[in-house]
C-alpha cells in the first residue's frame, strides 16, 4: 500500500468512514484529494490528510454541522475555532436543560396515567394525603365558573400567552387547574379566575407558590359539566363529617386523552380541598 497515493476505498477503510463520506467531504471543500488521474477520475489521498478527516469527525461529534467545519478550518484561526466550540458547548448545555424538561413532563404524565389507573372513579369521595407541592399560577379574565368548555379553552390559551411571555417553559403545560381560594370555598362562593400548573421544585421558575402537605377530601370525574355540583357534594361531605377547611380548593387535570372526532377536551380531574380531619 502506498501510503502517500491511496485510493478512495483505502483512504476511507484506513479512516473507517465511507467512500460516500469522502466524497461529501470533496464536494462540500472540506477536503479535496491530493491527486485525481485525469483520464480516470480516481482520487488518490495523502495518508498525512487523514489528521484533517479526524478533525472533521470530532467537530461532527460534537454536534457542528459541515458547514460550521468548513468555515472554522477556513478561518485557520484557534482562537476563533476555541470561541466556535465554547458556543457550541453552551448550545449543548441549553438543549440538554430543554431535554431533562420535556423528560420530567413526560415522566409526569405516564405516572398520571398510572394514578388514573389507581384512582377511584365514579364520584366516590375519598382521603387522600399530598405532601408539600409547588404551582405556579395565571389569573385570567374570566371566572371559570361561569365559563363553558370553549371559555376554559381561553383560559388556557390566556395562561399558555402567560407562560411564553414570562419565558416559563412550555414543556410545563400539563397538569393544568383551577384554584378556589379558602376565603371563597369556606363561603361557599364557587369561584375562580386562577388557573395553574405543578413546578418541580428542582426548577428554577420565579413566583411560585407553595401548596402545603394535608390530607384531602377528593373526589375524581370525567364530566367537566359537574365540577361545580360536585365541589358542593365535597362541602355537604366535609360539613356532615365535621372537617375543617384549611386551604384552597384546587381541581387537578390527571389526564387529559387524546381528541378524537369529538371537538371538546376530554378531561379526568380531581378535585381536592384540604382539612383537618
Amino acid at each position: 500500500m502506498d501510503l502517500q497515493r491511496l485510493t478512495i476505498g483505502q483512504m476511507a477503510q484506513l479512516n473507517h468512514i465511507s467512500e460516500q463520506t469522502l466524497r461529501l467531504y470533496d464536494r462540500e471543500g472540506l477536503l479535496k484529494a491530493q491527486e485525481v488521474d485525469p483520464e480516470s477520475g480516481y482520487r488518490y489521498y495523502h495518508i498525512l490528510q487523514s489528521a484533517r478527516i479526524d478533525l472533521i469527525q470530532n467537530m461532527k461529534r460534537y454536534g457542528l454541522t459541515l458547514k460550521q467545519i468548513k468555515d472554522m478550518l477556513e478561518n485557520d484561526d484557534a482562537d476563533v475555532i476555541r470561541q466556535k466550540l465554547e458556543k457550541q458547548s453552551k448550545d449543548i448545555e441549553d438543549r440538554l436543560q430543554q431535554l431533562t424538561r420535556v423528560k420530567s413532563s413526560l415522566n409526569r404524565v405516564l405516572d398520571n396515567y398510572k394514578r388514573y389507573e389507581a384512582l377511584p372513579k365514579n364520584e366516590q369521595i375519598f382521603l387522600e394525603y399530598q405532601s408539600e407541592r409547588q404551582i405556579y399560577s395565571c389569573e385570567c379574565e374570566q371566572d371559570f365558573f361561569e365559563q363553558d368548555e370553549a371559555g376554559y379553552e381561553y383560559m388556557l390559551r390566556q395562561l399558555k400567552q402567560h407562560l411564553v411571555s414570562h419565558d416559563i417553559p412550555l414543556s410545563l403545560f400539563c397538569n393544568i387547574g383551577t384554584i378556589i381560594r379558602k376565603e371563597n370555598l369556606k363561603l361557599g362562593r364557587l369561584t375562580s379566575k386562577e388557573v395553574f400548573l405543578f413546578v418541580d421544585e428542582r426548577m428554577d421558575i420565579k413566583d411560585c407558590e407553595k401548596v402545603p402537605s394535608a390530607t384531602y377530601v377528593c373526589m375524581c370525574s370525567g364530566d367537566f359539566s359537574r365540577e361545580a355540583e360536585n365541589v358542593r357534594t365535597l362541602l355537604t361531605y366535609i360539613d356532615d363529617m365535621g372537617y375543617q377547611i384549611v386551604g384552597d380548593y384546587l381541581c387537578e387535570a390527571i389526564i387529559d386523552f387524546p381528541v378524537l372526532e369529538e371537538k371538546k377536551r376530554h378531561i379526568f380531574s380531581k378535585i381536592q380541598i384540604p382539612v383537618i380531619l
